[in-house]
């Protein structure tokens, strides 16, 4: 054996852990949901259609569809029509709400088409990416990758009630996390990461270096080590409420699994599927 190089003494290499950024975020902010979204099977009944979730959609399809089509027909009108073909009322309190946020879509990608220079030809729309570090594989799906002055830029759409900052930019690890994958992808350096927000039309931007990238790989690190730990002692026999207990706040009130957690239900009051819409 030891002729043919097998080699009893080492060690086996270490699995590496699939994580992407939702999977993370799901983690931090509860361990109980985390179990409820990816491992039980079946998973427990979810909750309906939130009105802001499906404002989001919206828009990110029509920005889509927008870019899949040729740079000439890429106007603003062409995207307002867009959002009026992508439009859903799912989670809206009645028809006439919904019809005032279609028009407010249709406005904010109106405007935002408006300041772009559309000819540009994205490097990717949607566009999976994916990377190994030391112990995980970094994977997700990017809003758009552009490609400015010899490197790529990871833009991330944003249609939320809150004006976001570059502290915002900076801090998600998301962000960090598509743009170590990208670069992997694409094989081009990549440090700047943008929030674009559409209803102000601002856009937050941060240059990452090598160090601040680190530390976010590192603290996703250990976040897939947590989870591949507490995963693997379940399939073992372990108990699920002490592996995935529930972490409770106000984002009980929105949860999708708030019908299968007393302790959500007994933390806050629920809200309406509408109530998170920007007023």
């Amino acid at each position: 054996m030891e002729q043919l190089g097998f080699d009893f003494g080492t060690a086996a290499p270490r699995r590496l852990v699939r994580v992407t950024p939702a999977k993370l975020a799901t983690w931090t902010d509860c361990p109980r949901r985390y179990r409820m979204t990816y491992l039980d099977r079946p998973s427990p009944p979810r909750g309906g259609a939130w009105a802001h979730n499906t404002l989001g959609a919206v828009v990110h399809n029509a920005l889509k569809a927008l870019f899949d089509l040729p740079a000439e027909r890429r106007t603003p009108e062409q995207a307002v029509a867009l959002v009026n073909r992508q439009w859903k009322s799912d989670g809206f309190r009645d028809v006439d709400q919904a019809a005032v946020y279609r028009e407010r879509a249709g406005r904010w990608v109106h405007d935002y088409v408006s300041s772009l220079d559309v000819a540009f030809e994205p490097l990717g729309v949607e566009r999976w990416v994916s990377s190994p570090t030391e112990r995980i594989v970094a994977e997700g799906r990017v809003d758009r990758i552009d490609y400015r002055d010899g490197e790529l830029v990871i833009v991330d759409y944003k249609t939320g009630r809150h004006v976001l900052t570059s502290d915002d930019a900076r801090g998600s690890q998301a962000l960090a996390l598509y743009a170590v994958a990208a670069r992997r992808t694409l094989r081009k350096p990549c440090r700047r990461v943008e929030l674009h927000h559409l209803p102000s039309g601002t856009v937050a931007e941060w240059e990452h270096t090598e160090e601040s990238l680190g530390r976010h790989v590192r603290r996703a690190e250990e976040a897939a080590d947590e989870i591949d730990l507490a995963s693997e002692t379940l399939k073992a026999g372990g108990d699920r409420e002490v592996l995935f207990p529930p972490v409770v706040g106000r984002q009980c009130q929105w949860c999708d699994f708030r019908r299968s957690c007393v302790e959500g239900q007994e933390a806050v009051p629920s809200i309406e599927p509408w109530s998170l819409l920007a007023p």
